[in-house]
């Protein structure tokens, strides 16, 4: 049987991508990935990843400003744009979307709202069996029942319980509340924990990789097993998240039945040996340097 017909030698291929070499009459094409020829239409130019919407660029949303400004958190401010409480010149403002260059002319329940105070923050040692809310349907008490006379008007960062106690932050600017709150910026809160059971440190290290219970992610926590005494046990947690009831409720996954609970610090703010119902100021310059440590 006669050998297959050899394919006749065309020459060396090209080495550049396919159709970068011209065939005999036939004008060379440039490569899909190259570079464009110089007909082609000059390429678009990237946008900005969240471009800032132009609305935006000359201002500030109002519930940003009003939480700048202490009035209230920016979910409790659009609650109360909602209800027809805030408005511009005497007109009611029905949007949160609104966009202000200042608060000249803004008022709340009738009253003028005044530009934003310089930031202060505050140590509040929270008792037991109170509220960290401005008022309670029930009519049980709240951290304003206990606060002394005299105090800017303050907000509670990240909420305790009410039957937690220890160091509660209160601050008069909404942004820097916003920034201590949020996981995002890594501001550790520290807790110690007297629960009733038996738990091993192996366990409790397992908690790093964090934990879902009943459908609710919680992040990671570093917990350390302090000292027992009889049938209690004293554990120290540190974590970044702060969700409702958090610590109990990780706490009682491992078995454990929490008898108190108490936070000692929050970021570089620490409880110390402050008595109990006791508030002070923490100096400027350590909001300042505090602040400019934040993750963006």
């Amino acid at each position: 049987m006669a050998p297959p017909p050899k394919t006749p030698f065309r020459g060396p291929k090209a080495n550049g991508p396919r159709g970068t070499a011209a065939r005999p009459g036939r004008p060379a094409r440039p490569a899909p990935n190259g570079p464009r020829g110089a007909g082609a239409k000059p390429a678009a130019p990237k946008k900005p990843a969240n471009p800032r919407p132009e609305s935006e660029r000359d201002g500030s949303r109002i519930a940003k400003l009003l939480a700048r400004a202490g009035v209230a958190s920016r979910r409790e401010i659009e609650r109360m744009i909602t209800e027809g409480r805030i408005a511009l010149d005497g007109k009611t403002i029905d949007t949160p979307a609104t966009i202000l260059k200042s608060l000249h002319g803004i008022t709340v329940d009738g009253t003028p709202v005044q530009q934003p105070a310089p930031a202060k923050l505050f140590r509040f040692h929270k008792p037991r069996g109170v509220l960290s809310t401005e008022r309670d349907p029930k009519g049980r008490p709240t951290i304003y029942d206990r606060l002394p006379a005299g105090l800017p008007r303050l907000m509670p960062v990240g909420r305790l319980d009410l039957n937690t106690e220890g160091l509660l932050l209160l601050t008069n600017d909404g942004e820097l509340k916003r920034q201590l709150e949020l996981p995002s910026t890594g501001v550790v809160r520290t807790y110690r924990a007297r629960a009733f059971g038996q738990v091993s440190q192996e366990q409790l290290e397992d908690l790093i990789e964090g934990v879902e219970i009943d459908g609710i992610r919680y992040g990671s926590i570093d917990a350390n097993l302090e000292r027992r005494t009889g049938a209690n046990t004293w554990i120290e947690l540190k974590l970044t998240e702060g969700k409702n009831r958090e610590v109990r409720r990780v706490l009682e996954y491992l078995g454990l039945e929490v008898s108190r609970l108490i936070r000692t610090s929050y970021g570089p703010f620490e409880l110390e040996d402050m008595p109990v119902g006791a508030v002070d100021e923490i100096r400027r310059h350590d909001v300042i340097t505090f602040r400019n440590t934040l993750k963006s």
